[in-house]
């Protein structure tokens, strides 16, 4: 089963049932609490509420399927539907799911893991959902292998049960949200402040009970090759061959005779000239023309700690979000700052960075946008974001009306940042926004969040770590490019290039963390030269203007790593 094609230059989508599609936008999408739904239409959700629509007053439904759909956000509304629609529902968990089971502490986890070995890789479920008979209440059994158990050990198993009466199964209760499996969640989670809710976002009003009024994803290109480069010029040169390409398709659609033609088998494929999506077909076939404009090359944190130009267009950009009324000019980079975390749903470990700049959606994993200020989409009309009812509410509970809205937002930012907080909430943070608790040391934490801030948002021109040693080698002339930088095993080194090796590196360095990489990991991971397979398009992050760059990048970020691991270690001890 897969959600659909991984490019759309392919030309291979899985063909469409309109019925079924319907019917999933109207149960599941309808009631889910997502912001990202697609996962909703894979083919075996499809098979799920098809069966569902079909099995009448009574019967059984069985599927062997990917497990997502048991803890997966997305699928908070379909759980809903199954616990309604069906009176007991059996679930066989096999898992197997190699690239979160990857990620956890242990054993490595690999293709034997796996019941379909490499022919699926994602984790497997066996599950039955019975309706009507003797059965006139709700009822969810669940059975899980361990997340160790190999292939022939999860065969055993099965083999050995014969039915359904040879599994010790147990029963599991869904909370209020429709989670199944509630397993290191905190119920006091929910009670604290929300720092962002769908509903707020919806009003136009004024609202209430939450932080921020409204948020965003990142920018999502589906195009990164073509609209991101390290380098403006040839940014620039990609644009415009991709745009002149681009509508040569909408003129040639609109003399096209046959008005009903497949628009997939009509557009040129050609990988080197274009990078179609499904949104840019509709700007398409609507006759939308793109044009090219200097002034809409921006600068986008592409990862952690890394910034690149970002051709920032309404046709061209596949989903921008609310991008252009967080950032809308670039002088609006100098004032607004954004508090940035993974999307919930990630396998990896609650990551947030703060940025005055357009953030992608990759920046970190799902990334979600919590700004202080929102604008209208010329860079007008200016509004503070923190709802006016979080400030009364901190006032009150403080007792304290000296407290601003900045107070708040870096008040925020530092308990983001509390060892204790990820640790204890982390299943939490895995299906929820966080929310926000009131602690004992109100001012300790802004005090932190502050300077977390201001090391974050200006990792550019924070002092070079001093005691890097640059180990010249002799014969080689003197050469600031990279091709490809490489730490070694203890990492007190960095290849740099045939010319330089860095020494010297603190280990206290790798202590901080964005996902399951230091923040100097992003760096030598992201700052090298790539070639994308699929456009040819080779990306440089060499600066002919400043070639110590990246040099000095890696003495800055190891001066941002130190600082930030000595400021969390003495945020408030109680939170």
């Amino acid at each position: 089963y897969n959600v659909g094609q991984v490019n759309e230059n392919d030309n291979n989508r899985n063909r469409e049932n309109k019925a079924v599609n319907k019917q999933i936008a109207a149960t599941y999408v309808k009631d889910s609490t997502a912001t990202l739904t697609n996962k909703l239409y894979d083919p075996y959700v499809k098979a799920i509420r098809w069966a569902s629509d079909r099995i009448g007053e009574e019967g059984v439904v069985a599927f062997v399927t990917n497990n997502g759909f048991l803890d997966g956000i997305a699928f908070d509304g379909m759980r809903k539907h199954l616990y309604q629609d069906f009176n007991r529902i059996y679930i066989l968990d096999l898992k197997g799911n190699v690239r979160k089971d990857s990620m956890r502490e242990g054993i490595p986890i690999g293709e034997k893991h796996t019941v379909f070995g490499l022919a699926a890789m994602v984790g497997i479920a066996v599950t039955f959902f019975v309706k009507g008979g003797d059965y006139h209440d709700h009822k969810i059994y669940y059975s899980g292998t361990d997340w160790k158990a190999t292939r022939q050990e999860k065969f055993n198993l099965v083999e050995g049960a014969i039915s359904i009466n040879g599994i010790e199964w147990k029963e599991i209760t869904p909370d209020k949200k429709h989670t199944w499996l509630t397993e290191g969640l905190h119920a006091e989670f929910d009670t604290f402040i929300p720092i962002g809710t769908k509903e707020a976002k919806r009003k136009k009003s004024d609202a209430t009970g939450t932080i921020f009024k409204t948020y965003s994803l990142g920018i999502s290109t589906n195009r990164d090759a073509w609209v991101c480069h390290f380098n403006q010029n040839m940014l620039t040169n990609n644009m415009n061959e991709m745009i002149e390409t681009y509508n040569n398709q909408v003129f040639k659609w609109e003399r096209e005779l046959n008005r009903n033609a497949n628009v997939d088998d009509f557009v040129i494929s050609d990988d080197t000239k274009i990078k179609w999506s499904s949104t840019l077909k509709r700007h398409m076939v609507s006759g939308h023309i793109a044009e090219f404009a200097e002034s809409k090359i921006r600068q986008t944190i592409y990862r952690p700690f890394t910034k690149t130009k970002l051709f920032f267009d309404r046709i061209l950009i596949d989903r921008p979000s609310l991008s252009p009324f967080i950032f809308p000019t670039p002088e609006t980079e100098s004032e607004n700052r954004v508090i940035c975390v993974s999307g919930f749903g990630s396998n990896k470990p609650f990551q947030t960075l703060m940025t005055s700049t357009l953030p992608c959606l990759d920046f970190l994993e799902k990334t979600q946008c919590f700004p202080f200020y929102t604008y209208d989409e010329d860079g007008t009309n200016r509004q503070e974001n923190i709802t006016d009812w979080a400030l009364a509410e901190f006032r009150t509970h403080y007792g304290d009306n000296t407290i601003t809205k900045w107070d708040i937002f870096h008040y925020t930012y530092g308990l983001l940042h509390h060892p204790v907080y990820h640790e204890k909430y982390a299943m939490n943070l895995k299906r929820d926004l966080p929310h926000i608790p009131f602690t004992e040391d109100f001012w300790g934490f802004d005090k932190a969040g502050k300077a977390l801030a201001d090391l974050h948002v200006n990792y550019e021109s924070v002092p070079k770590y001093d005691k890097l040693r640059k180990v010249e080698t002799l014969g080689i002339q003197v050469n600031w490019d990279v091709e490809k930088m490489k730490l070694s095993k203890d990492k007190t080194q960095l290849k740099y290039n045939d010319f330089l090796t860095l020494d010297g590196i603190p280990l206290e360095t790798y202590d901080y963390k964005l996902g399951t990489r230091s923040a100097l990991e992003w760096v030598v991971d992201q700052y090298r030269v790539k070639t994308d397979k699929r456009s040819g398009i080779v990306n440089d992050p060499n600066r002919a203007d400043q070639p110590q760059y990246i040099v000095d990048l890696i003495g800055r970020v190891i001066t941002v790593s130190l600082k930030t691991v000595e400021i969390v270690k003495n945020l408030p001890a109680s939170m």
